[in-house]
C-alpha cells in the first residue's frame, strides 16, 4: 500500500496486501444473514482512476492490475504475511482462489471423498490442490492435453484421463468402484463438459460449476436425471471466498509448504509481455504468467 484515503483504517501505507475484486458491503441481505461471501452489493473505489492528463480509466474487475499503480476500495485489500513471494501471493486474487474455493467452500469436500476436476488449467489445478488440502482420497484430473494432465499430477491428482482418448465418465466410474465421484468440478464453462461432470458423479453427489460459460451457451439435461440422481448442482462465484478469512489462511498454508502456489507461476514477465502471455495461456503453454515490476 502506498497511501490511503481519509477514514481508511483497515490498511496503512507499507502494508503487504493481496487485491480482491469482491469487497463486501456488510449491509446487503446476504451480509445481514451472515453470508458475506455471497455479498450481492460488492463494491469498487468510488474515486475514478485517471492518467496524469485526467483521462478516466475503467479498471478490469475494479482492480486493474496491469499497471504499476492502481486505486481500489479499502475492502479490496487483504493484509497477508509479507514473507510470501509476491508472484505466488498475487495468484490468490482471482483464479487460484476460485479453484481452491470451489472445493473447500462451495463443494465442502471432506476427508476420504472422491473428486473429479474437468479442465486442468490454472483454476482446475487449484481445485485439485484444494481437494488434496481437504483430504480427498481419490482426485481425478480430466483434460484433452497430456501436458496439463502432468501438471495436474504435480498438484495432487491421483488419476488422470485424456478425454480425447478415453470416455471420462466411464474412466471416473472405473476408479471409484463403479459409482462415480462424490464431487465433480467443472472448470471449463462448456455445456458438454458440464454434462460429463453431471453423469460422472455418484448418486447424491455434487457438481460445481466454476468455469465461466459464454453468455450465448445453453444447457440441456434429462430432467428425470436431475431429480433421480439427487445431490446438488452448484455454481461457485470466486470460490465463494471471503478474502479477509481465506487469503491469510491460504498464505499460511503456502508458507508451511502445504500449498504449492509457486507451482502455478509458469513465468514472470514485464508489462510489455502481457499480450503474448494471454496467447500462451490460450495455447495451453502456461498456467499463469505473472507481471513483476
Amino acid at each position: 500500500v502506498e497511501s490511503v484515503g481519509e477514514g481508511v483504517t483497515e490498511v496503512a501505507p507499507g502494508d503487504y496486501v493481496i487485491l480482491n475484486w469482491r469487497a463486501v458491503c456488510g449491509d446487503c441481505r446476504a451480509c445481514r444473514r451472515g453470508q458475506p461471501q455471497y455479498c450481492f452489493s460488492t463494491h469498487n473505489a468510488t474515486q475514478k482512476m485517471t492518467l496524469t492528463d485526467g483521462t478516466e480509466l475503467s479498471p478490469a474487475l475494479g482492480i486493474g492490475a496491469f499497471c504499476d499503480k492502481t486505486l481500489v476500495a479499502a475492502g479490496q485489500c487483504t493484509k497477508v504475511d509479507p514473507a510470501a513471494s509476491p508472484a505466488a501471493a498475487g495468484l490468490l486474487g482471482c483464479g487460484v482462489m476460485a479453484g481452491i474455493g470451489a472445493v473447500l467452500n462451495t463443494a465442502e469436500v471432506t476427508r476420504g471423498q472422491s473428486v473429479a476436476v474437468f479442465g486442468c488449467g490454472g483454476v482446475g489445478d487449484a481445485a485439485i490442490a484444494g481437494a488434496r488440502l481437504a483430504g480427498a482420497s481419490t482426485i481425478i484430473g480430466v483434460d484433452i492435453d497430456d501436458r496439463k494432465l502432468e501438471w495436474a499430477k504435480g498438484f495432487g491428482a491421483t488419476h488422470v484421463c485424456n478425454s480425447k482418448e478415453t470416455d471420462p465418465v466411464e474412466f471416473i466410474r472405473s476408479v471409484t468402484g463403479g459409482f462415480g465421484a462424490d464431487v465433480c468440478i467443472e472448470a471449463i464453462g462448456h455445456p458438454e463438459v458440464y454434462k460429463q461432470a453431471f453423469e460422472a458423479r455418484d448418486l447424491a453427489g455434487t457438481v460445481v460449476l466454476v468455469g465461466v460459460p459464454n453468455p450465448e451457451m445453453t444447457l440441456e439435461l434429462p430432467y428425470i436425471e436431475v431429480f433421480g440422481r439427487g445431490g446438488s448442482l452448484k455454481s461457485s462465484w470466486y470460490g465463494d471466498c471471503l478474502p479477509s478469512r481465506d487469503f491469510p489462511m491460504l498464505i499460511d498454508l503456502y508458507l508451511q509448504g502445504r500449498l504449492d502456489l509457486d507451482g502455478f507461476v509458469s513465468e514472470t514477465i514485464g508489462l510489455d509481455g502481457v499480450e503474448e502471455a494471454f496467447h500462451k495461456m490460450e495455447r495451453g503453454e502456461v498456467l499463469r504468467s505473472v507481471v513483476v515490476f
